[in-house]
């Protein structure tokens, strides 16, 4: 019997259940991978609350490591024993699962099993913001919010390393050395600082080419106020809550502003753009660019522990379970 976290309704941590349940062999297609280590993402909490559409019952989680036990017929491109990452479909708060062969990325030596779960989604999340969404080069300059969480701190070095000029926000003072650790030039505490006056103040009242927001109804007003004209306000998360918008003028009347709310479904749909997403990613960890901080580890048991740190802001870098 092998152990799963369950969503039966949802709701906050607490509708978390550890419970058995048998996993098949792989049909066509499928590969049976035993999860080494597994990522903690904000997603994973909109899921489970229903902020995001989600038809109970279901595994949590949606990023994991391991290693191939089982391959399914028509499947020539891994076998048993190869170390791989992957992120979606939903069930990764697992001892063992069934994935989609074409949904895993192999994970190459030198990279080990927790840190290829901290930031396969989290990283391939950073690759196409940085890369495809805005393709940041030097002279840029981009404002980072939660500079010091999973997705904000890879975000940072790896803009940091394309030559572009990062200004990060936190929510504590802490957060924002942390941000400054990972390469900002400049990192704000949100909270102490008006972060739209301080970003003008730092890019000479001009505003920043992008902003990568995944907090969301916090602030994403401001982040528009802290745009150049004709800036790109990129809303990737939901953190604080979901951001709605009144009116298509707001844009006009902010200075011609472009804004889009991607999501790594679209960018990473087809195996190929997964697995060159990973392959720079894998390439950037091995070479030093991003410096992958797991600064939080549970048990699997404890994952409604996990996800209270993660809602409630006490966590920094990234987090994993442990099966």
């Amino acid at each position: 019997m092998s152990k799963a976290v369950f969503v039966r309704a949802h709701g906050g941590p607490e509708v978390l259940e550890l419970d058995g349940r048998t996993v098949s062999d792989p049909g066509p297609g499928e590969v049976r991978v035993r999860n080494r280590a597994i990522g903690l993402n904000f997603l994973d909490t909109y899921q489970r609350s229903g902020l995001y559409p989600t038809e109970p019952p279901f595994v949590a989680g949606n990023e994991g490591a391991g290693q191939v036990t089982a391959v399914g017929p028509d499947v020539d491109d891994l076998a048993i024993g190869d170390r791989v990452s992957y992120f979606g479909p939903m069930g990764a708060y697992a001892e063992e699962r069934i994935m989609p062969a074409g949904r895993v990325a192999q994970v190459p030596d030198g990279v080990d099993f927790e840190t290829a779960a901290a930031v396969t989604l989290k990283g391939l999340t950073a690759y196409y913001l940085l890369f495809e969404t805005f393709a940041v080069r030097p002279g840029h300059t981009v404002l980072v919010h939660a500079a010091a969480g999973g997705t904000g701190t890879l975000l940072t070095r790896w803009a940091s390393a394309l030559g572009a000029r990062v200004i990060g926000t936190a929510s504590s003072a802490e957060k924002a050395a942390l941000a400054r650790e990972a390469g900002a030039d400049v990192a704000i505490d949100y909270r102490a600082d008006d972060f739209v006056a301080r970003t003008r103040e730092a890019t000479g009242g001009e505003g920043v080419d992008v902003v990568y927001d995944g907090v969301g109804a916090a602030t994403f007003e401001g982040s528009l106020d802290a745009l150049r004209p004709r800036g790109l306000m990129v809303s990737f998360g939901n953190a604080s809550g979901p951001v709605s918008m009144p009116s298509l003028l707001v844009l006009a009347q902010k200075g011609s502003l472009y804004l889009t709310r991607p999501t790594i479904a679209t960018y990473m749909a087809t195996t190929r753009q997964l697995r060159e997403g990973a392959k720079a990613l894998f390439d950037a960890v091995l070479d030093g660019t991003l410096q992958v901080r797991i600064d939080q580890r549970y048990a699997l048991a404890d994952a409604a522990d996990a996800h209270r740190d993660l809602e409630e802001r006490r966590t920094t870098g990234a987090s994993v379970l442990l099966p």
